[in-house]
């Protein structure tokens, strides 16, 4: 039961990039009501680089154990479609997920949403090069176009809809993580591609500043940190505590910044009814 945050580093590679156990759990596992022998998994939506991914999460899942005494263990996984394929499963036990899949894996699944970013809405953007002849929507026809994954909600979801809605017509690529799809486009790989506003800006600079920004969707409520049912109730209470009240500890807003978010909020299930209203069936 005992993890420290060092251990947790020195696992990350591994774990950050393992493939999703199909074996069911034990009994006496983390399929009943206490948590595995290393603690509670928190995966990660794979929205960037694994190794990324950990060093801007592991430091928050530490400070919730520094601060409640629950171990939390980081798991992200290869891509966004293997990612959704052990949330269907319910292997974690707790997620960071997008409005789309909180809203799919929450009906199919039963994840509960405890908390989310507050004070944020979550928008789709569409990229190009800086130097690119294309300037809006409608200079993409006949082109193909980079996305991250089918089901990622404003990178993918949101800007195909748009397209449809314009009539333009693209040849889509998924190409596994909004990294990849920021540089895929400033090598001159593919004309465009869709992500959203925080992982953009979450770029090194090298790739940002040789990009720009073509098309901003509307905003909807953000990515949803969600709980299995099998988590009990006095763990997910403690952990939700920890995340609202993290943006006022001591280093707090420092780990809050390398997730590019200022705070979090209480989550409840009908915040998400803004996507559940866009009748979206990616998944």
């Amino acid at each position: 039961m005992q993890t420290t945050s060092l251990s947790l580093l020195a696992g990350l590679l591994l774990v950050a990039c393992a493939d999703p156990d199909p074996t069911p759990s034990e009994p006496g596992g983390v399929a009943e009501t206490v948590a595995g022998s290393e603690g509670w998994t928190f995966s990660v939506v794979p929205q960037q680089s694994a190794s990324k991914t950990a060093a801007q999460w592991v430091p928050l899942l530490a400070s919730i154990r520094q601060t409640t005494g629950i171990p939390l263990v980081f798991e992200t996984r290869k891509d966004i479609p293997t990612f959704e394929e052990t949330l269907a499963d319910g292997l974690p036990d707790l997620a960071y997920m997008n409005p789309y899949h909180y809203a799919v894996f929450h009906e199919s699944a039963g994840y509960e949403a405890l908390a989310r970013a507050k004070d944020k809405r979550i928008k789709g953007i569409m990229v190009a090069r800086k130097d690119s002849e294309v300037e809006s929507m409608g200079d993409l026809e006949g082109m193909e176009v980079v996305f991250p994954a089918p089901a990622a909600f404003a990178a993918t979801l949101l800007s195909r809809a748009e397209l449809a809605i314009q009539s333009v017509d693209v040849d889509s690529l998924y190409v596994g993580s909004h990294d990849s799809v920021y540089r895929n486009v400033a090598a001159g790989a593919s004309p465009a591609g869709g992500g959203i506003v925080r992982t953009f800006n979450a770029m090194p600079e090298e790739i940002s500043e040789q990009l720009r920004v073509i098309w901003t969707s509307d905003g909807f409520t953000p990515h949803a940190i969600a709980a299995h049912p099998r988590v009990p109730a006095e763990v997910v209470e403690a952990i939700r505590a920890a995340l609202i009240g993290m943006d006022q500890t001591p280093g707090g807003a420092e780990i809050l910044e390398r997730i590019k978010i200022k705070g979090f909020e209480r989550g409840e299930d009908g915040d998400w009814d803004d996507v559940r209203a866009l009748n979206l069936e990616a998944l």
